[in-house]
Order: C-alpha cells, then sequence, then structure tokens
C-alpha cells in the first residue's frame, strides 16, 4: 500500500548523511531493523523506489530516515539529498529479514548502520542494552554515523574501526577475520551483520568458520 507523507524536518548527521523526518500515516506499523521503499512524491520519480531503512522508534508519532546521499550518482538519493521540508515521499508497508532476537554482537559498515540505530534505541529505551556491542567500520572518522550517540548508548562496547585515517578512538583496520578473532570471544551469541553485499557476505563466512551458528546470523537475504 503506498502512503503519501510530507516532509517535517531534515537534518545533517555527517558530510554526506541527512537525517529526513517525515509523517507518520495513520496505524502505520514497523519493527525496529526494518525498511521501506521509498519514491520522491515528484513527476518522474515516483515509480523510482529505494529501500530506507526506519532510524525512529515504532512508538514516535514520526517517521525517521538516516540517508546517506550519494551526489555523483545523478539518482534517488540525489534527488533526496535537494529535498526541502514540506516536500512529499511516497512510502511502501514495512518490511525487511533485521530485527533483533537477543543479545549480540551488530557488525556495520558505513550506512549499513541505519537499520541498527532504531533497534539499539529501542533496546535503551527499554533498559535492555546491556549485553550487546556494536562494531562499526568506515573509511573516516568524518564518515562515523552517530558517533556519539553510540558512545553514550554502548561505552566500552562500541568498536569503531576506520579502513583509511588513523584517529585516536578508533581502530585502523578493515573487519576481518583476525579482527573478530581479537574483538570476539564467544561465537555462540547472535551477529547482526549489516553493509556492502560483499562485507556481508564475507563477515558471514568468516563467523561461521569461527564457530558461529548459520541460524545466529542475522542480516537482510
Amino acid at each position: 500500500m503506498a502512503h503519501h507523507v510530507k516532509i517535517l524536518n531534515i537534518a545533517n548527521v555527517t558530510h554526506d548523511v541527512k537525517r529526513i523526518t517525515v509523517q507518520k500515516p495513520k496505524d502505520y506499523h514497523f519493527i525496529p531493523g526494518q525498511a521501506t521503499e521509498v519514491a520522491v512524491d515528484k513527476d518522474g520519480y515516483r515509480d523510482k523506489k529505494r529501500p530506507f531503512t526506519f532510524t525512529s522508534l515504532p512508538s514516535n508519532h514520526h517517521l525517521e530516515f538516516t540517508i546517506k546521499i550519494y551526489p555523483d550518482h545523478n539518482g534517488v538519493t540525489d534527488e533526496i539529498g535537494m529535498l526541502e521540508e514540506g516536500d512529499g515521499l511516497i512510502l511502501d508497508d514495512a518490511w525487511g529479514a533485521i530485527e533483533y532476537k537477543g543479545p549480540g554482537t551488530f557488525i556495520a559498515g558505513g550506512a549499513g548502520v541505519t537499520p541498527f540505530i532504531s533497534i539499539l534505541n529501542h533496546l535503551r529505551a527499554d533498559q535492555q542494552i546491556n549485553g550487546n556491542r556494536l562494531i562499526f567500520s568506515n573509511k573516516t572518522s568524518d564518515d562515523v554515523i552517530l558517533e556519539k550517540s553510540f558512545r553514550q548508548m554502548l561505552g566500552e562496547n562500541f568498536v569503531s574501526t576506520l579502513t583509511q585515517e588513523q584517529k585516536e578512538g578508533h581502530e585502523q583496520r578493515r573487519i576481518d577475520k583476525e579482527f573478530l578473532k581479537n574483538h570476539i570471544s564467544d561465537f555462540s551469541q547472535n551477529f547482526y551483520v549489516c553493509g556492502p553485499d560483499a562485507m556481508v557476505e564475507d563477515i558471514n563466512k568468516q563467523l561461521e568458520e569461527l564457530g558461529a551458528n548459520a541460524d545466529a546470523l542475522v542480516f537482510e537475504e
């Protein structure tokens, strides 16, 4: 079902990521971690849908998306990056395979962290954040979405690693098998993995080789 909504607020999160708050249709429901297809309510774009994850809480009176803008792609996200408050979006109903199944380690690459924003904020609101960790990989420190929020929420259970910059408070290396062995002592826990397809495939394979149960790997297939 298509839902036509107006943009209520747009805020910059990083140099290329925006938080877009929109109206919440009546009786609209989603589970933290889920996404929906989004189109710009403008001629030439209404049939160009792209998936974006909700980063608000189900209890909020609005819906929120945290979207990385790619101005050089000349596509939907570029058009979204030029939208203003009052402009319209078209949303489908919620869908997605990423949802919380119990304490574990969240592993994200870049904008792949967005499904975890709602999940972790929901756990914090319910005072169930303990026992969860986030390992977050980005190119540079300027690319880290909601770093301050994650550090406040998770403390030592937030691990940031950068692939193209050395900076205090962050590790500098890719998430590979050696990295996982160094940072994870229990591979019988739940793992939530989201990022570029190749990264998700590699990490899932490495986690299984290190003893993780395939049924305990949660990711968007």
